[in-house]
């Protein structure tokens, strides 16, 4: 185990490593999309509260999901970096900060669409939707302190410790519809429950909740080969690899 979390601390096994898997999570992504899409959109039968509005529930999910558990990874990812002194760490959080806040914000947008014809209005300040905004600022936040700081050892640290200052905020998304009376309703599918919907529905929000993860995941190893190109540019190595191509 130690040997492989030494390996993914090197930028050039990192680079051939994520070089294998973005084509599988690429294709994997766009055709686990399409059949999610198309299932959840066009197959799934209607709520019989909510009608077709709620279809919009097969973008929102995996969203929301997704811009939590990249939260997480990117605290992780700040204390290894600050523990051990991994550059690599810092190249995961530089390179998953904007998706985080693309997936935030598709996140609050997809809520405000899916709220008006629920709640009939596009926004309160829900305890969900308000941490859910503080989500969306932190990762604001971490880019552009990044951006804002010209040592990038000093911008490294400063980012990793905004990661694990903002990570307070992912459990009180996760319990805030528990905590305090919110218009946001609880979740509709617990691991430790068994799904509040009918398989119609949640099999096909399953497939997207996959897709979303593949498609973070080539956009996350994409972006970071792109780190580490600029980071890496005067190293041998990258040259004789560019040199190559």
């Amino acid at each position: 185990m130690w040997q492989w979390f030494h390996k993914l601390g090197s930028p050039k096994w990192f680079f051939g490593f994520a070089g294998t898997l973005i084509p599988w999570l690429a294709v994997g992504a766009l055709i686990l999309l399409a059949i999610g899409l198309v299932w959840g959109l066009l197959f799934a039968p209607p709520d019989y509260q909510q009608g077709d509005s709620y279809r919009i529930i097969f973008i929102h999910v995996p969203s929301a999901y997704l811009a939590q558990s990249l939260y997480i990874a990117m605290a992780v990812a700040g204390a290894v970096g600050i523990i051990w002194r991994m550059k690599m760490a810092d190249t995961f959080i530089a390179a998953a900060a904007p998706i985080g806040a693309a997936l935030t914000f598709l996140a609050l947008f997809t809520g405000a669409v899916w709220g008006k014809p629920t709640w009939g209005t596009w926004w309160v300040w829900d305890a969900r939707l308000t941490s859910m905004l503080l989500l969306f600022f932190l990762y604001l936040g971490i880019i552009a302190l990044r951006g804002a700081m010209d040592d990038r050892d000093s911008a490294a640290r400063a980012c990793a410790i905004l990661a694990l200052v903002g990570a307070v905020n992912i459990p009180i998304i996760k319990y805030s519809v528990d905590w305090w009376n919110t218009l946001h309703q609880p979740a509709s599918i617990k691991l430790t429950e068994p799904p509040a919907m009918p398989a119609e529905m949640w099999m096909p929000l399953l497939v997207m909740g996959i897709a979303f993860h593949l498609l973070v995941g080539w956009l996350v190893l994409a972006r970071m080969r792109n780190e580490i190109i600029e980071r890496e540019r005067r190293t041998r190595w990258l040259r004789d690899w560019l040199g190559s191509r």
